[in-house]
């Protein structure tokens, strides 16, 4: 028996978050790399600075790919699990043509990627 997730939940849940708060949540489940990849940055610490109060923000491009990711990762991880989450993020995906949810993030496949999420987490194959 496939659990289905609520897309919209995990879109307010994300909309009701500060940039600050939605990147240390991602920096604790992916790791400060990670996220720096999937925002686009080449910087692989500036993830730190951006949840620092004091630090600086991301721009709003980076923004809207921490958004993505931080709604994905809320879909995948309240019905499969950090662990299972945490492997889903970094693997080829056969829903977004071989590549990993970070690249499809970082090139802003939003549909697609939230796509990949409903089908990983309803154990079907949505292609």
């Amino acid at each position: 028996m496939s659990i289905s997730i609520d897309v919209g939940a995990a879109h307010s849940g994300t909309a009701r978050l500060g940039i600050r708060e939605i990147v240390r949540q991602l920096n604790s489940a992916l790791g400060a790399t990670l996220v720096a990849a999937l925002a686009g940055s080449k910087d692989p610490k500036i993830s730190y600075r951006w949840a620092r109060t004091d630090g600086p923000e991301p721009r709003p491009e980076a923004q809207a790919r921490l958004q993505l990711a931080h709604r994905a990762w809320t879909a995948v991880s309240s019905v499969e699990g950090e662990h299972v989450a945490r492997l889903w993020f970094v693997g080829a995906n056969p829903w977004l043509d071989e590549v990993s949810p970070i690249e499809a993030i970082k090139d802003m496949r939003a549909k697609e990627v939230m796509a990949a999420a409903t089908a990983m987490t309803e154990d079907r194959f949505s292609g």
